[in-house]
């Protein structure tokens, strides 16, 4: 049997080494695996898994930004993450990390090698790995600190699955590299990969209407596939305008090549080019078509799921089986007879409003126009009679306001709950936990967030009530109040809503 002549095994086995140069990655893993280690009860320990383990931490580390990770430190993570899966003392713990270290990073320092047969050089081929690096030395304990290195970096992520979804994105970007380069036979071979993924959409889109049908049993699977197809929709979208743009791109290539000296050079690159722009528009019409699925998915077959679960809902629903007849064949009690029936009944919607709200002022500013708020409180009508109250609250309020800079002075933002921790732990501060104007404090924060201090007025006499003082230490800077989850039960009488305060930008204040 002869090999089909369309068939070009050159174009096969091109880039065979960088082909392999990822196999190799794994390499690490597969001699972890090979490894055979047990733990005090005899129980085989998973060396491969544990080796990955160790990457995700030493990634981690990257991510935070941390150049200090040794074994030690691998050995405590070990500890925690494998606890209750196998039985160790505390030096196996070290050892186990020690032994895993060695085999990402030899002990002679060398990168690790991986030899193949280069089937396009014909040849016995190498490569190197360097999974670990050392990033520091602490000369004192005598430490080694190790991080990624790039092949490292490079294995964390294959073992995650971002590819599948973008692979199609990636062979765009790629055929457009392709195609700026001249590398026309390259750039076909692309299309024809994009075409399998393509067809791989298919299939996925095909079981997902099926699944659809299948699965829908519950708003929460529902609103799941809503928002599953609004992602593909949206990611298809974006292919369908990269297509636009590379078949925009091939035409004017086209017409580059045909009318210029490129041609006398390139016999074949016209034959190429239009080759290249027959089979993407091939593979822009499948995608056009799977689209368009999407979008019946999103309009037909998850409205039919819907209205489908609504009906199934009230065809198993009988009134008089399952409530009625619970109700006047138990008896019920009246008290339970209330939690039946409340289900049943609406609750009761009163519409008015006040005359007096027209009366109230109006806040009226124009497109683009700062809001002037008052960030004061208003002024008793009587402020000789008020006057002690507003200083003493007026001290408490600048207090609160320099501890509260003074613990965002070192940190990017802080939680309430933070604050209410410092303040327990001062036993002459915890007594102010005790006062309604704390919690007044924070509420008016909360209020006036995001918070600018009042410019002094040298004209005008105004007397300080307290905030005013408070809101000048801010300075020139905008502070913002966030809510977030949670009831902070500061003690039997006050409880408040947990709120995070950061530093804004000049936007947050208009």
């Amino acid at each position: 049997m002869e090999l089909n002549e369309t068939v070009d095994v050159h174009q096969i086995v091109s880039g065979f080494h960088e082909r392999m140069s990822k196999v190799a990655l794994f390499d690490p893993l597969f001699e972890l695996q090979r490894k055979k280690q047990t733990d005090l009860d005899g129980a085989s320990i998973d060396m491969m898994e544990l080796g990955l383990l160790a990457l995700l931490y030493f990634f981690e580390q990257k991510l935070m930004r941390n150049p200090k990770a040794g074994a030690a430190d691998l050995a405590v993570f070990l500890r925690s993450a494998i606890a209750g899966r196998f039985r160790m003392n505390g030096d196996a713990y070290e050892d186990l990390a020690r032994s895993i270290i060695q085999v990402f990073r030899p002990a002679s320092g060398r990168k690790r090698s991986f030899s193949f047969y280069n089937w396009e050089t014909r040849g016995q081929d190498t490569v190197y790995t360097s999974i670990l690096k050392t990033s520091a030395f602490d000369t004192r304990t005598n430490t080694q600190y190790y991080a990624l290195d790039e092949d490292g970096l490079e294995l964390v992520f294959a073992t995650k699955e971002f590819y599948l979804e973008f692979q199609l994105s990636i062979h765009q970007l790629v055929l457009r590299k392709q195609l700026e380069k001249g590398e026309f036979q390259g750039a076909l071979r692309q299309i024809n990969e994009m075409r399998v993924d393509v067809e791989a959409l298919q299939e996925r889109m095909m079981k997902l209407a099926h699944e659809i049908k299948r699965s829908i049993v519950s708003e929460e699977t529902l609103k799941k596939y809503g928002t599953l197809l609004d992602d593909i929709y949206s990611r298809l979208h974006r292919e369908n305008e990269e297509f636009e743009e590379l078949r925009d791109f091939v035409k004017e290539t086209r017409d580059r090549i045909y009318s210029d000296t490129l041609q006398t050079r390139q016999p074949h690159a016209y034959e190429y080019i239009l080759r290249i722009s027959s089979e993407l528009e091939k593979v822009h019409g499948e995608h056009t078509l799977l689209l368009q699925r999407s979008m019946e998915l999103k309009t037909g077959a998850l409205q039919a799921a819907k209205e489908s679960l609504y009906y199934t809902g009230m065809d198993s629903f009988n009134f008089d089986q399952d409530i009625a007849s619970f109700i006047f064949g138990s008896p019920l009690p009246l008290v339970a007879l209330e939690g039946v029936l409340s289900p049943f009944m609406g609750l009761e919607h009163m519409a008015a409003w006040s005359p007096l709200t027209i009366f109230a002022e109006q806040n009226i500013a124009g497109d683009g126009e700062e809001d002037n708020r008052d960030e004061a409180f208003l002024e008793a009508a009587d402020p000789d009679r008020a006057g002690a109250f507003a200083q003493q609250r007026g001290r408490l309020f600048a207090a609160l306001m320099k501890d509260m800079l003074e613990v965002l002075r070192t940190r990017t933002s802080v939680y309430l709950s933070d604050i209410l921790n410092l303040y327990r732990q001062d036993s002459e501060r915890a007594l102010w936990l005790d006062k309604r104007a704390f919690y007044d404090f924070w509420l008016i924060l909360h209020q006036r967030s995001p918070i600018r201090s009042k410019p002094l007025q040298p004209d005008v006499e105004e007397r300080p009530t307290g905030m005013e003082e408070a809101l000048r230490l801010l300075g020139d800077r905008t502070l913002v109040l966030v809510e977030e989850q949670g009831i902070l039960q500061v003690n039997d009488r006050y409880a408040i809503q947990e709120m995070k305060l950061r530093w804004g930008d000049v936007d947050d204040a208009l």
